[in-house]
Order: C-alpha cells, then structure tokens, then sequence
C-alpha cells in the first residue's frame, strides 16, 4: 500500500529539512563522533532550535505541534545521516515528553517538558537496572515517601543520554510487594544532591550517543516530581514504550536506507570479472531482498504511527502496531547492513566505508526498547488473543 496519499505538504516540508540538516550538519563528523564516543552537543542543540527534539510536543511547551507521521519522517532522515544523533532524537521525543504530556500535570508540563522540548536542555528516560531489563517489574530500586519528599536509593542502568541529561524520568518501586503494580515514575533533575553518573557505557554501535548508568544514593526529590499517582510507573512505562518503539521502527528505517543506498552505489562502481558488480545475480538479489523489507517496514511504520493518531482521538492503544513495527524495521536494519559489508567485501569491513558502522548500529534496535523476543511475545499475545 503506498502511503505518499497521506503526506502534507507540512509532512514534506519537515522531512526536507531534516534530510538538509542531516546531510549538512551530521554527515560530515558522524565518523568522527563514532570513533571519539563523544557526545554532539552542539548539533543536538540545533536540533532542538530547529523543533527536532519536541515535534509532536504542543507549541505552547516548546515544541512543534506536528504528527507522529512527521516525527517519523524527520527521524529517519536523521538516522539515515547518524544513529547516534537520532537515538538522543528518538529519546527526547517519545521515552521523554511522550509520558509527561499523557500524564503530567500541567505544571510538569510546563517545568520538565518545554525547556527539552525546545533544546534547551536534554532529558533521559531511566527504566532498566542491571538486573532488571525486559521484566522491569524485578526492579530493586526503590523510593520511600518522607513528608513531602521522596528519598530515591538504585542503581540504575544503560541510561541513553545519561551523562549529559538535565532531566530524567526514573522509574523506582514503591510498593515492592505489589510487584509491577508497585511502580512509580519520577522526575530528578540534575545537580540534585545524591544524585551522580555511574559508568558510561563502551558500546559497540551508536557511540556518540552517550550511555551510563545512574546512582541515587538518599537522593531527596519534591513528592510533586512524582508523574502520575503512585503505582502508576509501570502503565507509564509501557504506554511510553509503545511510542518509542514507533521511533526505533523509523530510526531501523533511516539505517537500512543507508546501508541499501551506499550498497547500490558502490556496486555500480567496483568491478569484477570485466563486469560492474550489481550485473551478478548474487549482487543483484541482495539489491532486491533489501529494497522489498525497506518498503515492507516502511509500511508497518506508516500503519503504526496512524494508529498512534488514531489513539488520540479513541483511545485505542497501538500496541500491535507498534510492536510490528518495531520487530520487522529492526531486523530490516540489521539484514540490510548485513548485506550491505558482504556486498562491499573487504573494504566493507574497513571504517574507510560507513557500512561497518551501519552494520554496529543496527543491532541495538533488535534490542532496545523492548528486544525483539519481547516483541514476538507481544505480537503473539495480542494477535491470538491471549490473556
């Protein structure tokens, strides 16, 4: 089914842009922020000059008062230039200011999302420990009411963002007998006493996106930083991740465009045998299968983001549709920059070509944010109709 039918001119507008800024702005230091791990602070406060980092976010938090279909359209054109910088993209947007709006108050609106919304400081989303990722509900972390202050102690981990977020969004138990029902979410801004960065992440693929754990240690926050009622955290949580999954699904996209494009250029470059590599069939086949699950995941991408519309006006959550998405665009990306080093041979597996950091890339997105075992449970539950 194509989709093009849907597109504004608002949607082309802001997908022309991003496309612009990525290849202007990001394309020419992603090599080199991938090799130093250091964070690109200053492109991602041009970013969130230019409404990047808060596009479905209300104009009056900061942000650019968009769809999901135009978040999904800048996002990939910004993960097709870098993963990194889309990863910390994909974050503000959804793990972040996705949430708040949904459940905060109107104050914490105001406080904790307009100023990431606009780019004027960064926000994290902190769910996982080191034993407690896919069944968050073992978390051991824990926040204890104390007057009109909570008192945070945990050990939190993989933290996208975390070195360098002014405000994140940590999920703590309350209540650790009522198991996942015992959750609660809450705001700690940074310079908050008893709060510190852990160690920073040496990942294997989006390296300038900056990953650590975090520490609270008696760390003392207004109770007013709690988002939504205590027990709450968990239906944050995974409300919050359906939405961030739509953006994973786009971000695979954006790294297996350009694991496929860089493939079809180089092909019709290198020669072996008297003929130009993308004749053969063994090229040529590669070629196919990469642009059929591109527009195959593409699909599933559009599909989901409707229904996150769609769930604005009835309620209905996109779970499914998210799900799929994210499962099919993931592995897209990693089937894709898979081919993408075969297709270039040895230099492929030489940093001289970008495909090798495609390649580091796209895994992650088979595991963050919900791996894709998670997903399949998912989809399975939901589309059979289990309880």
């Amino acid at each position: 089914m194509s989709f093009s039918h849907l597109l504004t001119d608002e949607h082309r507008m802001i997908e022309q842009a991003a496309r612009d800024f990525a290849q202007k702005e990001i394309v020419p230091i992603a090599t080199e922020f991938d090799e130093s791990g250091e964070f690109p602070l200053e492109n991602i406060k041009k970013m969130g000059k230019m409404g990047f980092m808060g596009i479905e976010v209300p104009e009056e938090y900061g942000g650019s008062g968009m769809d999901t279909m135009a978040y999904v359209l800048a996002l990939k054109e910004i993960a097709k230039a870098d993963a990194s910088h889309s990863t910390v993209m994909s974050v503000n947007n959804s793990l972040y200011c996705y949430g708040i709006l949904k459940f905060g108050t109107e104050e914490q609106k105001q406080k904790f999302v307009t100023p990431v919304a606009s780019g004027e400081k960064i926000g994290a989303y902190s769910l996982t420990e080191p034993m407690s990722g896919s069944d968050a509900a073992t978390m051991r972390s824990r926040a204890v009411l104390d007057g009109d202050e909570y008192v945070l102690n945990g050990l939190k981990s993989w933290v996208t963002s975390g070195p360098v977020a002014d405000i994140v969004l940590v999920f703590m138990m309350t209540d650790a007998e009522k198991g996942a029902r015992g959750v609660s979410a809450f705001f700690v801004e940074a310079g908050t006493k008893g709060f510190s960065r852990g160690k920073k992440e040496p990942k294997l693929g989006i390296r300038a996106s900056a990953t650590s754990e975090l520490i609270f240690e008696d760390c003392r926050i207004p109770a007013a930083n709690r988002l939504g009622k205590e027990g709450d955290g968990f239906k944050i949580a995974m409300t919050t991740l359906d939405a961030g999954r739509i953006g994973i699904a786009a971000q695979s996209i954006g790294i297996a465009e350009a694991a496929f494009e860089a493939s079809v250029e180089f092909a019709n470059i290198r020669e072996a045998f008297g003929k130009k590599i993308v004749e053969f069939q063994g090229t040529g086949f590669k070629l196919a299968d990469m642009k059929t699950r591109i527009e195959a995941a593409r699909g599933l991408t559009y599909d989901a983001a409707m229904a996150k519309e769609e769930f604005k006006k009835t309620g209905r959550r996109f779970t499914l549709e998210a799900s799929m998405a994210k499962l099919f665009a993931s592995e897209t990306a990693m089937f894709c920059a898979h081919h993408a080093v075969q297709i270039h041979g040895g230099m492929g597996y030489s940093k001289e070509y970008p495909v090798e950091r495609y390649f580091r890339d796209a895994k992650v997105t088979e595991i963050y944010e919900g791996t894709n075992e998670i997903q399949r449970m998912v989809i399975t539950r939901l589309a059979a109709g289990l309880k």
